[in-house]
């Protein structure tokens, strides 16, 4: 196994994905971060974020996925390959299946484009290590937090030769909210009267917090915040109000 977690990654690397929008080519990352909506919602998308192994990361950075062939970086126990004369990451066969299912949900959602050969190696992976009980629970998990599966988990969806993305996350305006949320009264989701300062997203949770009555708006991380004039800016950019918040 790979030990020694640090943290999360993205699994399909965001400089890989914003590279492919506008707002990367007029200014990298941080223009992205303040002026593309969108880019926000890829960044923050949990069904994207899983737990990394620090050396693995910094290594992988935004290399494609595919088959290892060749000299390989020296990783110990680790069996994730990262080959250094054809640049690709080939990650261990326990989570082929789920690297490929997110890959396929990413793409889709956000229009992003792949290779053929990417793709050809991804159907592959997806074929030969179908959806376990885990993946199955970690997308029930991340769903509710979302308000969304990720449908090539799922069964909904399959990736085949000549798919077209749904671009579903190009157009949406707000998260969607779990079914136990979207149950409450009314008066828990308006959008609150007093402000009185900057509300500030968290790109890492996608939730917002107002100046008041939220008790970690002062918590919010400069590297994880997104600052928006008005609560309505937030949830139209895709971000959901924090449950600590009165």
């Amino acid at each position: 196994m790979c030990n020694y977690l640090t943290g999360t990654f993205h699994v399909v690397p965001i400089s890989a994905v914003g590279q492919q929008r506008q707002c990367w080519r007029n200014g990298g990352r941080q223009n992205c971060q303040r002026t593309d909506p969108v880019f926000n919602m890829m960044e923050a998308d949990m069904h994207n974020l899983a737990p990394s192994v620090g050396a693995v990361n910094a290594l992988r950075s935004a290399i494609s996925y595919g088959m290892a062939s060749g000299p390989t970086e020296p990783l110990g126990a680790c069996t994730t390959k990262v080959a250094t004369t054809f640049r690709v990451v080939e990650p261990r066969n326990e989570v082929k299946g789920e690297a490929a299912r997110i890959t396929f949900y990413m793409a889709d959602r956000y229009n992003i484009r792949l290779s053929e050969k990417q793709q050809q190696v991804l159907m592959a992976w997806d074929r030969a290590y179908p959806v376990s009980a885990w993946e199955l629970e970690r997308d029930r998990r991340i769903s509710y937090a979302m308000g969304h599966h990720n449908p090539f988990v799922t069964g909904e969806r399959k990736w085949v030769p000549g798919y077209r993305p749904q671009g579903a996350g190009q157009t949406a305006t707000t998260r969607a909210v779990p079914a136990r949320q979207s149950e409450a009264p009314a008066r828990q989701v308006q959008v609150a009267a007093r402000q009185d300062g900057p509300v500030f997203g968290n790109k890492r949770s996608g939730v917002y917090h107002l100046p008041h009555g939220c008790p970690s708006y002062s918590q919010v991380s400069t590297h994880n915040r997104v600052q928006f004039s008005t609560e309505q800016e937030a949830l139209a950019a895709g971000f959901r109000k924090a449950g600590n918040c009165s």
